[in-house]
């Protein structure tokens, strides 16, 4: 472990509660050698009456990692110290913060205006989960008010407000929604979806604030029940939202903190979008479960800028940070075109990595981009999850780095290379099995099935999807991988798996073969196949589009030639503009299946 990560600024007066902490000595005082660390670490001019993000120390509050029965019991506990939620721009600047104990002031307040409203127990309040400090108040407020809210996207790429709308009223059908509540600015597309449907309250939180605050006693979601419905990324046109149980998010919760080493030093930036499990429960429940400070940066902002994720985490010194492969690609290139200035990464223990397939080659071009700033391959994590048990399934070895994993392809005479995604989570049982359903070998290829106390019970109101997913207990991931030795290796998604005279070939090694092409960036390339006469075809879709024909054939023949070389087989080809491009889920990956369903359908004829 680590010593100090991150200081920040003391809380306003008046925090706290009053009392003696087992080794804390007197309310308010802080042992000698943390008030030392932390007296250095205050930025000049530190006490003053501007606003400050909130600090990663609680002086009175014992440190709990996790051991909770239920999200309210989690803030009520934290609420009682000085760590919270801080909320930054594109450009650095703190935009608000939301301690612990604001955040359950005002979810109770929220609460006891839904409760006067009428909404029974146990209704469902869409909830679009824009990163602001509206979206958690509503989140929380609708847990103390025994209510289950239901975090969704927000609009993606431009031009898209009809389907999004679409989109939000089949969440609102599926859920059953009473309510939908949106930021100012996507106000009206919460109301024009809500037209028509079981919504009986929509609009922005102001909306929500005009509706009467009753003395009504709070009525918070206990351990037994139902903690909130996350709707999987993916691009089915009949949603399925995950059922998350109180029980089950907190084992999961408690599983995860103690596989991090999660300390009373720790400290996290996160850019991930709030409606992905990642996001909401990796760096606003998990955190607030350990009463541990977070700041936040939107994706939009990251997108903009995206250096601005390591500049935080460099001045405010976090000492933890999670992305997708693709999130740490894309500073590392804007690093290697304009430097990487002061940034100072020695603080961070905890890089992790999850939500899709690890790219080794990525991860290998961030640390050689980022040594000189500091930076420390063992603070690679890999891991690996999915909704449907709450986040987190297995992780690596604190500050291990990465483990890589070489299998030898028979048919090509090359050796792939994996990263291995470490141990499950205590409790949880996974099983690798071949298509009849035995269990495999260790280092041999299967798919993955679940049981154990973080998985879903589930899909909300979809009995058929749910028996369809679940066996005997068993939750079948629709993931292939191998074990290595006792910890995990995932190989990518069955359903995308491509067979060609009997050989498995992996659609991802195929497109980051062609988005290697100096024409090309990441993502920038989907292959899938289809039946051609009983023969499978290889497709490649690249979003890339030369205005001149002598470049799209070009670059055509050099991505055949590529996949070739790759995977020993034949492809078609087929470029298409960057806008609108290639689909992607409401967490941004790429839809295979969508864009295979594109490509059939004549959709991208040009």
């Amino acid at each position: 472990m680590t010593s100090i990560r991150k200081f920040l600024l003391a809380s306003p007066s008046g925090a706290g509660a009053p009392g003696i902490g087992p080794g804390l000595g007197p309310a308010g005082a802080m042992p000698l050698d943390k008030l030392d660390r932390y007296a250095r670490a205050l930025p000049p001019g530190a006490g003053g009456d501007v606003a400050e993000p909130t600090p990663t120390w609680n002086m009175i509050l014992p440190f709990r990692r996790g051991g909770f029965g239920s999200l309210c019991e989690a803030l009520d506990y934290a609420a009682r110290g000085e760590t919270g939620l801080n909320f930054f721009d594109a450009r650095g600047r703190l935009l608000s913060r939301l301690p612990y104990r604001e955040l359950h002031r005002q979810a109770h307040s929220f609460a006891r205006r839904l409760i006067g409203a009428g909404i029974a127990r146990g209704e469902r309040l869409v909830l679009i989960a824009d990163t602001w400090p509206g979206f958690c108040v509503a989140f929380f407020g609708a847990q103390y008010a025994g209510i289950v809210p239901v975090p969704v996207s927000v609009p993606v790429g431009l031009g898209a407000k009809a389907n999004y709308i679409e989109q939000l009223r089949g969440q609102i059908a599926a859920a059953g929604a009473v309510g939908i509540m949106a930021p100012d600015e996507l106000a009206d597309f919460a109301t024009s979806a809500a037209a028509g449907t079981t919504a009986r309250f929509a609009g922005s939180m102001a909306t929500f604030e005009e509706l009467p605050e009753t003395p009504a006693d709070l009525r918070p979601l206990t351990s037994q029940e139902r903690c909130y419905i996350q709707f999987s990324s993916g691009s089915t046109r009949a949603p399925q939202g995950i059922d998350i149980r109180q029980d089950r998010l907190m084992a999961n919760i408690d599983g995860s903190l103690a596989a991090q080493g999660l300390a009373e030093d720790d400290a996290g930036v996160s850019w991930l979008p709030l409606y992905h499990d990642m996001g909401l429960i990796g760096f606003v429940l998990a955190p607030m479960c350990a009463q541990r400070s977070v700041d936040l940066l939107a994706p939009r902002d990251f997108a903009r800028r995206p250096m601005q994720w390591l500049q935080l985490i460099s001045r405010r010194r976090a000492s933890i940070t999670y992305s997708p492969s693709f999130g740490y690609e894309l500073v590392a290139r804007r690093a290697q075109s304009k430097g990487t200035g002061d940034i100072d990464l020695s603080c961070l223990r905890l890089a992790g990595i999850g939500a899709d397939m690890i790219q080794l080659p990525v991860l290998q071009r961030f640390t050689e981009t980022f040594r000189a700033s500091g930076f420390d391959e063992r603070a690679f994590m890999a891991s690996y999850g999915m909704a449907e048990v709450c986040v987190g399934l297995s992780f690596s070895a604190c500050f291990s780095g990465l483990k890589v994993d070489s299998v030898d392809d028979p048919a090509s005479g090359k050796r792939r290379d994996f990263v291995v995604c470490g141990r499950v989570l205590p409790g949880h049982q996974v099983e690798i099995r071949d298509p009849e359903g035995d269990a495999v070998a260790s280092r041999e290829v299967g798919r993955l099935f679940v049981r154990g106390p973080s998985v879903m019970p589930g899909y909300f109101r979809n009995p058929e999807a749910s028996a369809s997913a679940l066996k005997d207990g068993w939750l079948d991931t629709g993931d292939l991988g191998y074990w290595c030795g006792d910890e995990l290796v995932i190989t990518g998604r069955a359903k995308d798996l491509i067979i060609v005279n009997g050989r498995n070939i992996w659609p991802q090694d195929i497109e980051w073969a062609a988005e290697a092409l100096p024409q090309l960036r990441r993502g920038d390339a989907c292959a899938f196949s289809i039946d051609t006469n009983g023969m499978e075809t290889i497709v490649v879709v690249t979003q890339s589009f030369p205005n001149d024909p002598a470049g799209r054939e070009s670059l055509e023949g050099s991505i055949r030639q590529t996949v070739k070389e790759a995977v020993g087989v034949d492809s078609q080809v087929l470029l298409i503009p960057r806008q609108p491009g290639l689909p992607r889920t409401s967490s941004g990956k790429l839809s295979r299946s969508r864009t295979k369903s594109n490509f059939t359908a004549g959709d991208y004829s040009t």
